[in-house]
């Protein structure tokens, strides 16, 4: 997986998955990631810079740097006819299942999130190789999704890798009604969990262009199209999602998805 000889640039490999190669040493300045990566040095040195803090990355190195976060980078050819090289997968959200850290969440004893060196283990590293193999292949979405979902699953408790899993509030909620859509969430309850009023939950959910009734019923309708593919009623799927009424179930289905819940069947 590693990009042709004598380029520069990006050179992509799959979904997210690409190499970033420089053949002179190059600063770039104030960048802002418009979603975590988890990367490894191919060859050549790394440098990120937040304000006058250094880290420098070595052959090997495999780290997470965060999304919407200015910071300078430097990277550096092996020698002058060698070059720079990095493997980098980008996590744009997190697959089905990973929770996203909440407030005052701990992870690996520590809440700094910028030390983006990870400690490797055995485990780590065959997970990452399986991951990058499936992306590159022929694999399967399921697959690829799977493999993705084991390697999020042991970077969890790692301070590093942090990044990775704080998201929008949007999609803290939508976590939390996804992992019970039958349940009667409440503006107020689900602001409780989070550790914020009910106004300001609101208010920011309209800043991310969305509503705590329009996450809902996302969560909620989600949940009963898994139910009938796999084999629910429309009943069944209803009652999944939390709907009282099968007719309302109905409508907001049609609504959404454009046929009727019987009709997908």
């Amino acid at each position: 997986m590693r990009a042709p000889p004598g380029t520069a640039g990006r050179y992509d490999h799959g979904r997210q998955l690409f190499s970033y190669c420089s053949l002179d040493r190059e600063r770039l300045k104030a960048i802002e990631l418009p979603s975590p990566i988890i990367g490894i040095i191919l060859s050549g040195r790394k440098e990120v810079w937040l304000g006058d803090t250094p880290h420098l990355f070595e052959p090997g190195t495999v780290f997470v740097l965060p999304a919407r976060v200015p910071m300078d980078v430097v990277n550096i050819p092996a020698g002058l006819t060698s070059s720079y090289e990095s493997l980098l997968l980008e996590v744009p959200s997190l697959p089905s299942g990973v929770a996203p850290i909440f407030r005052n969440e701990t992870i690996g004893g520590s809440d700094d999130g910028r030390t983006f060196r990870v400690p490797l283990n055995t485990d780590l590293v065959d997970s990452l190789v399986h991951a990058a193999t499936a992306i590159w292949g022929q694999a399967l979405d399921a697959i690829k999704t799977v493999r993705l979902l084991e390697v999020l699953t042991l970077l969890r408790p790692i301070a590093a890798a942090r990044p990775l899993f704080e998201t929008d509030l949007s999609q803290k909620v939508a976590w939390l009604i996804g992992s019970g859509p039958s349940e009667d969430w409440t503006v107020e309850r689900v602001a409780t969990r989070l550790g914020l009023g009910a106004s300001t939950l609101r208010r920011r959910l309209s800043a991310e262009g969305t509503s705590f009734r329009a996450v809902v019923r996302s969560q909620r309708l989600q949940a009963a199209q898994t139910a009938l593919a796999s084999g629910a009623s429309s009943l069944a799927a209803a009652e999944a999602a939390g709907y009282a009424s099968r007719s309302h179930f109905a409508r907001r289905y049609k609504e959404s998805y454009g046929m009727s819940p019987t009709g997908r069947r």
